[in-house]
């Protein structure tokens, strides 16, 4: 009996993947005349199923098999593109764009100039504006002058991350915010990503490329800086996601809360996983990272601890489920 429920299971197993689209993988550094060279990561269903490299893989953290430099699978395919939060990098949600390809989509990823795991340029930080202005050039490209152009459906466009689409900064209100909820590990960020004071070459008003016609957020931070008013007027279909277990950071409430408060509910779905934590959005921690992160930089040992519900692997289960199904809403 036991042996007829293993095949069963490993029937099973092997049926789910059965579907499963090898994932080509190619990086590259696009120049635009930004003068901000853009490290760019690039997840596709590929022809060529081997040979396979891992990557986004470390002694803390666990990356995903993919062919490097595949051939891009004929077809087409919605876009993703997915922005890393602040001194995040691409490889922070490798885990989700490996799944996304093998399911059929493309996605892309950047590193943010100034604000990434390996850069902290504060000149370069504080020009906050350019983050969204940076997923409207890596789309360009994509559409334009990539070999991946003829394959991404243009009217099929989602923007994954920590930015949302066509909500507008509002200095005067983030002050007035932390002022009234102040918290240094949040409002303390404001001199360094150049929030608290005008910047020379500061946009105003919205940066929404019209293109993505949805946005997924994970556990946003600095929610509070965006205008009420256009949190209001917000027309993109928003997938609110927020971590229920408190880091020391503001409550989800005050936060992804705040985006749910004001955004349309016709125009939002907002889930919240009461044992997930900021950074279960991450990729897998493997054993003993917890220990060696804190060795290298103490206090970063936080990237690794979820709540005391499910472990990590079933929390992307459960995040991957909530953001194909809003994704695949006609």
């Amino acid at each position: 009996m036991k042996q007829f429920t293993y095949f069963i299971l490993l029937f099973a197993c092997w049926a789910s993947n059965a579907s499963a689209y090898s994932v080509g993988f190619d990086q590259t550094i696009l120049y635009t005349d930004s003068d901000r060279p853009l490290k760019t990561s690039i997840w596709y269903p590929s022809q060529t199923s081997f040979p396979t490299e891992r990557v986004a893989d470390n002694p803390a953290f666990s990356g995903t098999d993919v062919v490097r430099i595949g051939t891009p699978l004929a077809g087409t395919f919605p876009l993703v593109v997915i922005s890393h939060g602040y001194r995040g990098n691409w490889r922070n949600q490798n885990w989700l764009a490996t799944r996304l390809a093998q399911d059929g989509y493309i996605v892309a990823s950047l590193d943010h100039p100034g604000t990434t795991s390996f850069d902290h340029t504060p000149t370069i930080a504080a020009q906050w504006w350019q983050r969204p202005m940076d997923i409207t050039r890596l789309i360009d490209w994509l559409l334009k002058e990539s070999n991946m152009a003829p394959l991404i459906n243009e009217t099929n466009i989602t923007g994954v991350g920590h930015s949302l689409a066509g909500a507008e900064f509002d200095r005067d209100q983030l002050k007035q915010e932390c002022i009234l909820k102040n918290n240094p590990r949040v409002c303390g960020l404001m001199p360094e990503l150049g929030l608290d004071q005008e910047q020379k070459g500061e946009s105003t008003g919205s940066i929404k490329d019209e293109r993505i016609q949805r946005v997924v957020t994970l556990d946003l931070g600095l929610a509070r800086s965006f205008s009420r008013q256009s949190l209001q007027n917000l027309t993109t279909p928003t997938l609110i996601l927020a971590a229920g277990v408190d880091i020391g950071d503001l409550l989800q409430v005050e936060e992804s809360g705040f985006l749910a408060q004001y955004i349309p509910q016709e125009k939002r779905d907002y889930i919240i996983y009461s044992d997930a934590a900021h950074f279960s959005f991450m990729q897998l921690c493997k054993p003993g990272a917890i220990a060696m992160i804190e060795e290298e930089e103490p206090g970063d040992g936080v990237v690794c601890q979820d709540g005391d519900g499910r472990s990590r692997e079933a929390l992307h289960q459960a995040m991957y489920q909530d953001i194909t199904r809003f994704i695949q809403t006609p």
